[in-house]
């Protein structure tokens, strides 16, 4: 089964960007592409994740699962990001026990939707 880790790379993170200098969710999703992907996430950029008011955000999905969106991220947090997705991705209905899940998903967690069969 493969997770998608989905990240909004329009959003301004409420910062007034240089026109031509990439807003914060394209830097974001930049240090996520360069990074090695953990096993079975596949890194997919977006337009709008409707998370404007927190700053950058990505969503995780799988089939049959729990999905979360995740806010107020930078691309300082790429590592994390990458180590709470493949974390994500090796479970059967997308609940990362508490203990287990990385502190930035602990921390900015904006969002969980049940599966659509749940």
């Amino acid at each position: 089964m493969t997770a998608r880790l989905y990240v909004c790379t329009t959003c301004r993170a409420g910062e007034t960007v240089e026109e031509g200098r990439p807003v914060p969710g394209a830097r974001l999703y930049a240090a996520l592409a360069t990074a090695p992907q953990p096993p079975g996430v596949e890194l997919v950029p977006v337009e709008c994740l409707s998370a404007c008011n927190h700053g950058c955000a990505v969503a995780l999905s799988q089939p049959g699962s729990w999905s979360y969106v995740y806010g107020r991220l930078t691309e300082r947090d790429a590592a994390e990001i990458l180590t709470g997705a493949g974390a994500y991705a090796t479970t059967s209905d997308g609940i990362v026990p508490w203990r287990e899940r990385v502190a930035i998903f602990r921390k900015q967690s904006l969002a969980r939707i049940p599966a659509p069969d749940a």
